[in-house]
């Protein structure tokens, strides 16, 4: 079983940011520059993409404001899969962990640890 431990030095933007708004090149420009933060800094890189895997993530927040961690997710895991470290972000292929944490370093930690399991909990 193989553990991949990265940290990126921001967060991503919440998904609140670009609710109704008539720009998508916004949305497409932010997405384009996760992709490329996630594969810059997630190394090393599995030989091949994870089948099935914990994903945990946390975010370590400059200040203690209320969040939905959920919407800072969407750039985080499609770097992932776009970089070739998991599969996919469906459910069958990960189980995912969050964690937000006020402690002013503003990054993001990311720990994936492979899984040779069933994700779907059926027995």
């Amino acid at each position: 079983m193989q553990t991949f431990k990265y940290i990126i030095p921001e967060i991503p933007p919440t998904l609140n940011k670009f609710l109704g708004r008539e720009n998508s090149w916004e949305y497409r420009n932010t997405k384009a520059e996760w992709l490329k933060k996630i594969s810059l800094c997630c190394i090393p890189k599995p030989r091949k993409p994870l089948e099935k895997a914990v994903v945990t993530l946390f975010f370590h927040f400059k200040d203690k404001r209320r969040r939905d961690l959920d919407n800072h997710l969407k750039f985080v895991l499609d770097g992932l899969t776009a970089a070739g470290i998991i599969r996919d972000d469906n459910f069958e292929t990960i189980e995912l962990r969050l964690k937000g944490i006020a402690d002013k370093k503003g990054i993001t930690e990311i720990i994936i640890e492979e899984l040779q399991e069933d994700l779907t909990g059926i027995h």
